[in-house]
């Protein structure tokens, strides 16, 4: 076992995140073994968000759905209302296909292989190495952006990403035991979340800073270099916002396939990621007294939308439209994108006073 992995470990067993997926090191000292379904779940969820915004969410799916099998008995619908507020939706849509085929196809068992693993829908590179390392203790590298910090950090790996990520995968592997791997994955991405961190890491205290090329030899913020970042193209676009005179709001369904794929959405132009919608109030989906109700920017991962937002009140159609309505109090109860929130807010200030977060 190298001396910057003997470190680590020993340092995570003093110091590890206590989080509701994870098995700690006294517990598996104790026979305690973690669950595959919980690794995956938190590993789906934990994709292009926060571990402080997962908490919540993963422990509401677990008291909803404890089980892989009880996850894929449930509609997608309900999934995706559940998973509302997380975005990336089509993680969601995955989330429910992968426990559909893992119950009717593996028997309700994950397959331990990280190219198995690869097989399912929603699992990629990373989340396959970390439910096969964390879950079945295989020693595979597991790399993340916190990885990826340490180790540019640890061995002064000055190549850009993503071009950088062979020789950061190649460093991982090395270091990465027989023995304790996935308590060793945890240990670098716990590191690179608390000491290691972008801006003004923590040096002085950090188990491995005898063994970081970067400490000696530059500043340590100047890694992970990254390429210049390509300007994001803006999208336009209009939303409608129509209220009935028992306060409803007027919702429909998004295509299944596509960005934010089964969601629900107030009626919207067509903008999509590469062409801009209508922005005038001469393209609302149904006649009505509409007024504009300001503007809206959501910035998604490979464009920025602006939404121009117009507002009908006392609007009677309850039929034919293909959409339903739905009281205000009762919105919290949609799988509405943040997008979508953010328009009717700018229709209703007060839409969301009373959502609920999940327990």
């Amino acid at each position: 076992m190298q001396p910057i992995t003997t470190k680590l470990l020993k340092w995570y067993d003093a110091h590890h995140r206590i989080l509701p997926w994870r098995i700690s090191p006294s517990e598996r000292a104790k026979g305690r073994i973690a669950d595959p379904y919980r690794i995956w779940l938190s590993e789906i969820m934990l994709q292009q968000t926060t571990v402080e915004a997962v908490k919540p969410y993963f422990n509401a799916f677990i008291k909803k759905w404890p089980t892989i099998k009880s996850l894929a008995a449930a509609s997608q619908d309900d999934v995706l209302r559940a998973w509302a507020g997380l975005g990336y939706y089509s993680r969601a849509r995955n989330l429910k296909k992968c426990a559909d085929m893992v119950s009717d196809i593996h028997g309700g068992q994950f397959p331990s292989a990280a190219s198995d693993l690869k097989t399912l829908p929603g699992i990629g590179d990373y989340s396959a190495a970390a439910i096969a390392s964390i879950a079945f203790d295989l020693p595979v590298a597991v790399v993340d952006g916190n990885v990826e910090r340490v180790i540019t950090r640890l061995y002064a790996i000055a190549t850009p990403l993503p071009s950088a990520k062979p020789a950061i995968r190649a460093q991982m592997q090395a270091l990465t035991p027989n023995e304790r791997p996935g308590d060793f994955a945890q240990a670098m991405m716990d590191l690179g979340a608390t000491i290691c961190t972008p801006k003004r890491p923590a040096c002085v205290i950090c188990p491995v800073n005898d063994n970081c090329q970067a400490l000696k030899t530059r500043d340590p913020e100047f890694f992970p270099v990254k390429a210049p970042k390509k300007d994001k193209p803006v999208r336009l676009g209009a939303a409608f916002v129509a209220i009935s005179p028992d306060n409803e709001i007027y919702l429909q369904s998004r295509a299944e396939t596509g960005l934010l794929g089964g969601m629900a959405e107030v009626p919207t132009t067509a903008w999509t990621a590469r062409i801009d919608g209508n922005t005038e109030i001469e393209a609302a989906p149904f006649p009505g007294t509409w007024t504009p109700a300001g503007n809206i920017t959501h910035v998604f991962t490979h464009f920025e939308l602006r939404l121009s937002i117009y507002k009908a009140d006392h609007i009677a159609i309850k039929s034919g439209t293909g959409g339903w309505w739905v009281k205000l109090d009762n919105l919290h109860e949609e799988a509405l994108p943040t997008v979508m929130k953010k328009a009717i807010a700018a229709a209703i200030p007060d839409a969301f006073t009373k959502r609920r977060k999940p327990e």
